[in-house]
């Protein structure tokens, strides 16, 4: 496997640094191929991911979200195929984790489950301190004025 240097683009980024580690964990790692899902973008801030899941209850699934990495778990519960024979198995109803990892900024908002689909909305959030803004030239004393004229009409 080639080793990706991204060196030369961090001359002009400041915080990337963890870029790296992340392209190199999405090169070593497969993407899964079970079950079938889309990730959609269904407008400028919102997103959705469909799973399917045919065969599987609502009450066989798991959404787990911790430190940006969501994860899906389907485990069906055991079916009784003694006398069962299979002429054509195309349905694969086995054990599933599916993980994928969310921006910063983005929060599930809510998932639903209807007709074998798992859909999970998703939403950035970009906190207003995030949002881009015009930086004043040469009005630093004026600042700390501003901000000390702030502190002393809170405190009152």
């Amino acid at each position: 496997m080639s080793n990706l240097n991204l060196h030369p683009l961090f001359r002009r980024s400041i915080g990337f640094d963890r870029l790296n580690d992340f392209i190199d964990y999405a090169m070593q790692s497969d993407a899964p191929n079970y079950p079938p899902y889309n990730i959609e973008k269904t407008a400028e801030n919102s997103y959705r991911i469909v799973v399917a899941t045919a065969g599987f209850l609502q009450n066989e699934l798991l959404i787990h979200l911790e430190n940006q990495l969501l994860t899906i778990e389907g485990k069906p519960e055991s079916i009784s195929e003694e006398t069962v024979e299979y002429l054509h198995k195309g349905i694969a109803r086995r054990s599933f984790k599916l993980s994928l990892r969310l921006d910063e900024h983005i929060e599930v908002q809510h998932a639903n489950y209807e007709n074998g689909l798992l859909t999970i909305e998703l939403q950035r959030i970009v906190p207003e301190e995030k949002l881009p803004r015009q930086i004043p030239i040469g009005q630093k004393a004026m600042l700390e004025n501003q901000q000390t004229s702030e502190k002393t009409i809170n405190a009152e």
